[in-house]
């Protein structure tokens, strides 16, 4: 048992620090006249919309796999669904790392997409921790566990490519492709650990048939299971407060503290420490005696709170106080979210659930995306501003839908 968590674990972990390693090295390479990615010529508002449109086309990607994957993991199981991943992912670095050395910026979109489909491993992971569970406490224990790996991840990989591509500490190893090339062989041992030690649960599955049209019936089966219905908009909008955070915050503070790339990978090693502190000591005690309301109606506001004093914030310092206020009650919101999908339907839907939290997170992380290099253009505040609004509608959804003995059932308050 101990073995197969780790794995399932593992790949978590791989997804989000690559997530954590690529975003400070993206900000750098494209928002800096510094670098060579990029013609020097090239404007602010060039550098911001390309830095918008390499971060959109994973998030649209991965919205289109963890939709698709996720589901056909409950035909071809977990295990052949996180493989696909893993490959997929190793392969999407070996295109990053030809992109960087040879500056095409073409190429390393398509990487990016070619990263964003094959990132549905959290998801997956997810479904079979849910498998594994015995009780909904044990249950949300595994969430804060996949919190945990991925707080673990966000301060690796952050780490990771503020050092490799450090001269100072690497010399004249050091480069914004080489820290590719460690995670690349970090995704073939996770490989390897999902082979050998992650064992699936002997179960019935239905037989397996390509339909191209899944990824969009995978959301249209909402309509009929009416709990998803009630959590995926609020979910969709507490995802878009972070979004208009997280994405973002980089180059905000690039701009306006002209924070360089180990500075920026500060920044998600506070976050990485926030999460994982709350996720590793927090999570269990506080949703043993706190109801979920609560701790979903006081998340959001102090996410709120936080995302709007970074717009006032003049302190660098002050900058990853905020971000830690952010991330601590985001570690606190994100489990129970998952966890009221997960017992909104039934121990077959297992992986279509937790594919379709993640395909609401990417298509809103999507979005803010595209439109946030605009934002910035016009004002470097507004992705901020788009946060601190998306919160405020996150909790009026909450108030105006989760009513009913249905709901009342699933938050534990009949």
């Amino acid at each position: 048992m101990n073995l197969t968590k780790f794995a399932l674990l593992s790949v978590v972990f791989l997804d989000i620090m690559s997530q954590g390693l690529v975003i400070p090295i993206l900000n750098t390479i494209i928002m800096s006249p510094a670098q060579d990615f990029l013609p020097r010529e090239t404007t602010t508002a060039a550098r911001q919309f390309n830095f918008g449109l390499t971060m959109a086309v994973f998030f649209v990607a991965w919205f289109f796999g963890a939709a698709y994957i996720s589901k056909i993991s409950d035909y071809i199981g977990r295990k052949a669904a996180m493989l696909i991943c893993l490959v997929g992912a190793l392969l999407a670095y070996i295109l990053t790392i030809i992109a960087l050395d040879t500056n095409s910026l073409t190429l390393l979109i398509i990487a990016r997409i070619l990263s964003g489909f094959t990132a549905g491993n959290q998801p997956i992971a997810q479904a079979a921790l849910v498998d594994l569970s015995e009780n909904d406490e044990q249950k949300i224990r595994f969430m804060g566990l996949v919190l945990l790996a991925v707080s673990i991840g966000m301060v690796a990989g952050p780490l990771i490519s503020g050092l490799m591509s450090d001269p100072a500490i690497f010399g004249r190893f050091a480069s914004a492709a080489l820290p590719f090339y460690l995670v690349a062989a970090m995704v073939v041992a996770g490989t390897i650990l999902i082979l050998f030690f992650y064992r699936e649960l002997p179960v019935e599955r239905p037989p397996f048939t390509f339909k191209p049209a899944e990824i969009f019936i995978t959301m249209w089966h909402m309509v009929d299971r009416p709990l998803v219905l009630k959590l995926a908009p609020v979910f969709f909008f507490a995802q878009l407060t972070l979004s208009g955070f997280y994405v973002f915050m980089d180059t905000y503070f690039f701009s306006k503290f002209q924070f360089d790339t180990l500075q920026n990978a500060f920044t998600m090693v506070v976050l990485g420490l926030s999460m994982g502190t709350v996720s590793a000591f927090l999570v269990g005690p506080i949703s043993a005696r706190v109801g979920r309301l609560p701790v979903l109606y006081g998340s959001l506001s102090i996410m709120a709170l936080s995302a709007g004093l970074s717009i006032l914030n003049p302190s660098p310092i002050l900058a990853y106080v905020l971000i830690a206020t952010f991330f601590v009650p985001f570690a606190l919101y994100y489990p129970t979210m998952l966890t009221l999908f997960s017992k909104a339907v039934d121990d077959t839907e297992q992986g279509w659930v937790m594919g379709v939290g993640v395909a609401l997170f990417t298509l809103g992380a999507g979005i803010i995306s595209l439109l946030g290099g605009w934002l910035m253009s016009v004002d470097i505040h507004l992705p901020f501003i788009v946060s601190v609004i998306s919160a405020l509608v996150a909790m009026a959804l909450i108030a105006l839908l989760w009513r009913g003995p249905d709901m009342a059932k699933l938050l534990d308050r009949e």
